[in-house]
């Protein structure tokens, strides 16, 4: 049976890090794969989650099942975090995940579920994963014009004319913020234009916020998605602990629903338990531990906001240090974009022959499509890949 199988192609993220470890050059940099990594190239433990980790360690009593919806606290807390003090908050319901693709899989069988002839909508580009987890639960996906490749600025335009297209069998999947793979997000004006045209034509609001704190700040990032949440019937919203608690081998997520009333939100929930029964089963405890022992303790609430203020301060810090080092050697202002993204990413437009000419000659690594990881850079590794950029043709 097994010889009926094709050759897999191979994830093309994952194919670059096993390419780079293999790679012995001592000036090598890897801006590929989409971690945090500090000045010192490592992706630290921070001290709110090693506390955390302490104190779970010590009043430990059992490894039991955690049940289907996982941990309710943690449940609560990240539902909060996310929603804010929305009205949405009084009838959402929330289940926990192993890590965001697990929230967008289990919320794509419910959309299958409840609606097996829904579209799905996702933008010009998107995140490398919502694509095959939409299509593996027999969902149709189509597209939406979102990046113009040329100012490297969302085409609000476009996006809003296909949009406007949309009916009640389709599903819009949106990015909260930190645009993974442009880091061009949405303005406040076009959030508020979604919300009218998802009012007006009645389609399913999927907002994915895997992001949240690395842009301008946990309140200020979640912003649309309040908005948007706030002012329809009905929305789907993933989350993720790996990059805002640096939780990634943890794999630790969230689906929310938000309905009509709380009662509908409980009974899709009880909904999306099941499903989860037929996947993984029962979500992995620990991350969602350590989330949740911070969440719900001041002291430790509030060293973690410092850390990842801190890091989120420490980006916005290299995206300046880029636009400047980039002027000074182009004598232009064709990069300045990178100062306008959010978050860990910045799509750049180089083309496959510049990608396998940085790697090659530079030893540095990016993904297909150009995309490059701003939080993995160091800012003494900045002339260089300044350097390398302009070497290419960049």
């Amino acid at each position: 049976m097994l010889e009926l199988l094709n050759t897999p192609k191979g994830d093309p993220i994952l194919s670059i890090m096993s390419v780079f470890r293999a790679d012995e050059r001592p000036e090598k940099i890897d801006l590929g794969i989409g971690v945090y990594k500090d000045e010192n190239g490592q992706t630290p433990i921070m001290q709110a989650v090693r506390s955390a980790e302490i104190r779970l360690a010590n009043n430990a009593t059992t490894k039991s099942y955690m049940g289907l919806v996982g941990d309710e606290s943690f449940n609560k807390a990240i539902q909060a975090l996310v929603l804010g003090n929305t009205q949405a908050q009084t009838r959402a319901a929330t289940l926990q995940t192993p890590g965001a693709s697990g929230a967008l899989s289990t919320l794509a069988d419910l959309i299958k579920l409840a609606r097996p002839d829904a579209r799905v909508w996702i933008g010009n580009p998107s995140y490398i994963n919502h694509r095959p987890i939409m299509q593996k639960a027999g969902l149709e996906v189509m597209e939406y014009p979102y990046l113009d490749l040329k100012t490297k600025k969302v085409n609000e335009e476009a996006m809003l004319k296909a949009i406007a297209a949309l009916g009640p069998k389709d599903v819009l999947l949106l990015h909260g913020c930190c645009h993974n793979p442009s880091g061009a997000d949405l303005s406040m004006k076009t959030w508020e234009e979604i919300t009218l045209l998802a009012q007006k034509n009645g389609f399913l609001p999927f907002v994915d916020i895997a992001y949240q704190g690395l842009g301008d700040g946990m309140d200020e990032d979640a912003a649309g998605l309040r908005f948007l949440v706030d002012r329809v019937d009905e929305a789907l919203v993933s989350t993720s602990c790996s990059k805002n608690f640096g939780l990634y081998r943890e794999r630790i997520g969230a689906a929310i629903v938000v309905a009509k009333t709380l009662q509908k939100a409980k009974e899709t929930r009880m909904h999306m338990g099941e499903l989860a029964r037929g996947t993984y089963s029962m979500p992995p405890a620990h991350g969602a531990a350590i989330v949740a022992e911070i969440l719900n303790d001041a002291a430790l609430k509030s060293q973690w906001n410092s850390e990842l203020e801190a890091m989120r301060k420490r980006v916005v810090h290299l995206r300046k240090k880029l636009v400047e080092t980039f002027r000074k050697k182009t004598n232009s202002d064709r990069f300045d974009y990178i100062g306008s993204h959010k978050g860990m990413f910045s799509m750049t437009g180089l083309s496959n022959e510049q990608i396998a000419k940085l790697q090659k000659e530079h030893a540095i690594y990016v993904v297909p499509g150009g995309r490059v990881n701003i939080a993995g850079l160091r800012e003494s590794q900045i002339e260089a890949f300044v350097s390398a950029f302009v070497d290419v043709g960049a």
